[in-house]
């Protein structure tokens, strides 16, 4: 079977994981403020999905949305990474009837956002991490290309840092995986073998902890002299270095800030802009943070610090 592209994937997405109670005025105020992408997983231990497609159906009404002009993902995540005490699944089912349980839940939720239940449908549906065995990842994956292209557009998979794993993925897979979010940071090598991967086979790299994972680069010279030049906050031209790493790259942003959310989206446009001009002080720029971003490599290469196992993926929090 082809692949079926990811479309109209936003550069800024709103990440929705630690919210709580307060998921749903946040999701609204964040697609109100101008986000056409939002992130969430069928995880009740750390994503309220009911509160996402319940704050996006409020934007919608408030704002005149229409349902084709956002991009809804969300995720299946296996029994490692739920509690015990509430999950959307039965942790005894196989692995196929754990994902079909876990679609159902999530299209039951969103059904809110849709002008009928034969309407309702996902723009992604990711893998949370790859399971414990080869075999189980395809096996989950399989159940997933089930849904495709109707009521799950796309797929994608997240916490897949081995890119040798994400090769074999690809290869089995009938449909190919149109998006990896992974962590950007340094113990990874900020991901620069799985990125290329990703950027041959059209596949949108989604990067998550960017500013959380990185604070040094937030006081690098190159972020604050871009930050500078396109007078944006550093975070922002931060954004903009790393969105600028590829043809097919979107960044998770998690504020919880209502002003931020705007700034962002208006500063990332304007330092996308700046970086795409070919003056000598745009090209400078984009090659210092290449440079840094090699030494750093280099910083994790030698690092005793060694990179998160799957199982840890769903349980360190960050902000995006």
């Amino acid at each position: 079977m082809a692949t079926i592209k990811a479309s109209r994937i936003p550069a800024m997405i709103y990440g929705t994981a630690w919210k709580k109670e307060r998921t749903r005025d946040l999701v609204r105020q964040a697609v109100l403020a101008g986000f056409r992408g939002v992130d969430t997983a069928a995880q009740p231990k750390h994503y309220r999905e009911d509160l996402v497609a319940q704050g996006i159906a409020d934007a919608m009404k408030a704002g005149s949305i229409n349902r084709e002009q956002l991009y809804v993902q969300t995720k299946y995540t296996s029994v490692v990474g739920q509690d015990p005490r509430n999950m959307p699944y039965n942790p005894q089912s196989s692995i196929t009837d754990q994902v079909k349980e876990s679609v159902e839940s999530s299209l039951r939720n969103f059904s809110i956002i849709s002008t009928s239940k034969d309407e309702t449908y996902l723009d992604c549906l990711v893998m949370h991490s790859p399971l414990p065995s080869q075999a189980q990842t395809q096996e989950a994956w399989r159940a997933m290309e089930s849904y495709v292209p109707h009521t799950i557009r796309t797929l994608g998979i997240s916490n897949i840092y081995d890119l040798l794993e994400l090769k074999k993925l690809y290869e089995h897979a009938s449909i190919k995986p149109s998006v990896v979010q992974n962590r950007f940071y340094r113990d990874t090598g900020y991901d620069a073998g799985v990125r290329a991967f990703c950027e041959a086979n059209n596949i949108v790299y989604q990067s998550f902890w960017t500013l959380t994972a990185n604070p040094d680069f937030l006081q690098s010279q190159p972020v604050l002299d871009l930050a500078q030049a396109a007078k944006v906050t550093s975070a922002v031209a931060l954004y903009g270095f790393v969105l600028g790493l590829g043809h097919n790259m979107s960044i998770l942003n998690g504020t919880t800030n209502p002003r931020t959310m705007k700034n962002d989206l208006v500063g990332v446009h304007a330092v996308r802009k700046y970086l795409s001009y070919q003056s000598t002080t745009a090209r400078n720029l984009r090659d210092d943070f290449s440079a840094l971003l090699e030494r750093m490599d280099a910083l994790a290469f030698h690092s005793p610090n060694t990179p998160l196992s799957r199982n840890d993926a769903f349980h360190v929090r960050g902000a995006y």
